[in-house]
């Protein structure tokens, strides 16, 4: 029963991504299916025929974690998973709304599956990187979230079947910062984690783009502040990879 339910939701989510069309102005949709989950809706009136298009005010970016820095990305576990929420406002800056900006707010979960140990110094002033202590260890993540303000420059061909160009960047807050190891011992499995590194950069800016063809694209950013400020730290930057997915 839950799994036809789970199916019924998804369909009616996706419901018209295949079937709609515009005529040779790409203005009008003379279908009543829709290229995206609520892509168009406009509230309790319809919109005017002349209503520039607006796309890409929610969306979610799922993610593969990893750092550059000291330590070389892609060298990770593959289950470095993360999801970043972004509602956004869509401005038109030219006709048929082919550029325009985006701006408003996100909030990113990140998670590292990684093979070291983070500590801290004799005086807990700055974070290093090591191989774990323990052998028994299973699993050792660094994770977090944080909020932001992003915003963009976007650039869209014509019509719903659009290709389109996401260029920008971010600034914002990370709101914790922790690590988790799993390991093996004598009463089983235990789980540890740290909280509250002595030198975690709260404030946070990047870079990030998307590329892609009407509600799905290819996502990637860059964090040019280090997850630790203190200049004995470890030096790593957030990187992020994935797919974004539009839904209104």
């Amino acid at each position: 029963m839950k799994t036809k339910i789970l199916l019924v939701l998804i369909t009616l989510l996706f419901v018209g991504t295949e079937h709609a069309q515009y005529n040779s102005e790409g203005s009008d949709l003379i279908s009543r299916f829709h290229p995206g989950s609520m892509w168009f809706y406009t509230g309790l009136r319809p919109a005017k025929t002349e209503k520039v298009r607006k796309y890409d005010r929610l969306m979610f970016d799922f993610t593969y974690n990893d750092w550059s820095g000291d330590q070389g990305p892609f060298e990770n576990n593959w289950s470095s998973i993360g999801l970043n929420t972004n509602l956004m406002f869509d401005i038109p800056l030219a006709k048929k709304n082919l550029v325009g900006l985006g701006i408003g707010v996100q909030h990113s979960i990140f998670r590292i599956n990684h093979n070291g140990f983070f500590y801290a110094d004799s005086l807990n002033e700055f974070t290093q990187y090591t191989l774990p202590f323990s052998k028994n260890a299973e699993q050792i993540l660094l994770a977090g979230n944080s909020f932001s303000v992003p915003f963009e420059l976007r650039f869209r061909t014509k019509g719903w079947r659009h290709v389109k160009l996401h260029i920008g960047g971010k600034i914002g807050y990370q709101a914790n910062m922790y690590s988790k190891v799993v390991s093996s011992g004598q009463n089983g499995r235990e789980v540890n984690k740290q909280y509250g590194f002595a030198d975690q950069n709260q404030l946070i800016y990047g870079v990030h783009a998307r590329i892609g063809v009407r509600n799905w694209a290819l996502y990637a950013a860059y964090n040019l502040n280090e997850l630790f400020y203190h200049e004995k730290s470890i030096q790593l930057n957030l990187v992020q990879v994935g797919i974004t997915l539009s839904l209104f």
